[in-house]
C-alpha cells in the first residue's frame, strides 16, 4: 500500500475570437433572414453499443481502459481486470478525479487528470493524463501504468436544437424582434456548437465530462437589432451552463445555483 500511495502522490504532482466579422454598426439595423440560422440536416452518428462514458489506452506494454455506469475494466495483453464502478474522489483545486477501487482480487486506483498528454506512439493529442496502479492480493508488486484519455461526448447531444424556453418562461419570435427564437447545431464529433442567438449568428466549443456540460469560448457576430436584451439574457444563460439533462425530446440547462436555464426542444 505503500508503494501505492507513493505512485499516486507523484502522480498528483504532476497535475500541478474565432476571427469576429469586421462591420462598425454605429446605428440599429433590422436584421434580415440571411442572418439567420439555415436549418440543415445533421449528419447521423454511429451509436456505440458500449456504454463507457471515459476511455484511455497506453503502451510499453499496451493496455486499455473503459469506465461504464456499472464498471471499470482494465484491458492488458496478458489479463483483463474487471471490477464495479466507484464514484471517484474528487480533488478539491484541480479538475483530477480518482478512482479507489477494493475487490477481493485487486486493489486498484485510477487517476484522471485534466493535463494533455501525448500517445508515445502515434503522437495524438489527448486532453486528459491517466494513472493506474493496480495491485493483486496475495502478491507485493505494485503495477503502474500511463497514458492518455478522453470523455465520451453523449451521443443524444448531437443534434439541432430550438429555444423553447428561457428562465422558467416560454418564448415566441415576438421576444427576438419578430425573427427566429434562438436556435443551435451541436456537433460531437468535432466538440463544436453553432447557431442563432436571436440577432448574431454564434459559435463556440463544447467542454464535456461525465455529468457536465459547458459551452465554451463563445463568440458572435456584431449585428444591431433594436432589442438586444432577450439575445443577452440568452448567451450569458447558455455560457454559465454547468449540467445537462435530456428528456422528451428536450435538452435542459442548468448550472448549480439555476435549474433550467434554458429549455430546448429537439428538431426532428
Amino acid at each position: 500500500m505503500k508503494k501505492i500511495m507513493t505512485s499516486l502522490c507523484f502522480a498528483l504532482l504532476l497535475s500541478s475570437c474565432v476571427e469576429k466579422k469586421k462591420e462598425d454598426n454605429t446605428n440599429q439595423e433590422e436584421i434580415t433572414q440571411e442572418d439567420t440560422l439555415q436549418i440543415k440536416t445533421v449528419e447521423p452518428v454511429a451509436i456505440k453499443m458500449d456504454d463507457s462514458y471515459f476511455k484511455a489506452t497506453g503502451t510499453e506494454p499496451f493496455w486499455g481502459l473503459k469506465v461504464k455506469e456499472n464498471r471499470v475494466e482494465l484491458n492488458m495483453m496478458e489479463d483483463t481486470i474487471i471490477t464495479p464502478h466507484a464514484t471517484p474522489i474528487k480533488a478539491q483545486d484541480a479538475n483530477i478525479s480518482m478512482y479507489r477501487i477494493q475487490t477481493e482480487a485487486v486493489s486498484m486506483d485510477v487517476i484522471i487528470a485534466h493535463k494533455e498528454c501525448t500517445n508515445a506512439m502515434s503522437g495524438e493529442k489527448s486532453p486528459y493524463t491517466v494513472t493506474i496502479a493496480y495491485k493483486y492480493t496475495g502478491e507485493e508488486e505494485t503495477h503502474a501504468l500511463e497514458g492518455c484519455g478522453s470523455y465520451i461526448t453523449d451521443y443524444r447531444l448531437h443534434d439541432i436544437w430550438v429555444l423553447e424556453e428561457m428562465d422558467g418562461q416560454a418564448v415566441t419570435k415576438d421576444d427576438f424582434n419578430g425573427r427566429d427564437v434562438p436556435n443551435m447545431e451541436i456537433d460531437i464529433k468535432t466538440n463544436r456548437f453553432s447557431g442563432f442567438a436571436g440577432c448574431n449568428r454564434m459559435t463556440g466549443g463544447l467542454f464535456f465530462e461525465k455529468d457536465m456540460l459547458r459551452f465554451t469560448n463563445a463568440a458572435s457576430t456584431k449585428m444591431a437589432c433594436p432589442n438586444m436584451d432577450a439575445e443577452s439574457t440568452f448567451l450569458k444563460n447558455l455560457q454559465s451552463t454547468t449540467t445537462y439533462k435530456i428528456e422528451n425530446n428536450r435538452l435542459y440547462l442548468s448550472n448549480g445555483s439555476q435549474e433550467n436555464l434554458l429549455i430546448f426542444k429537439k428538431i426532428d
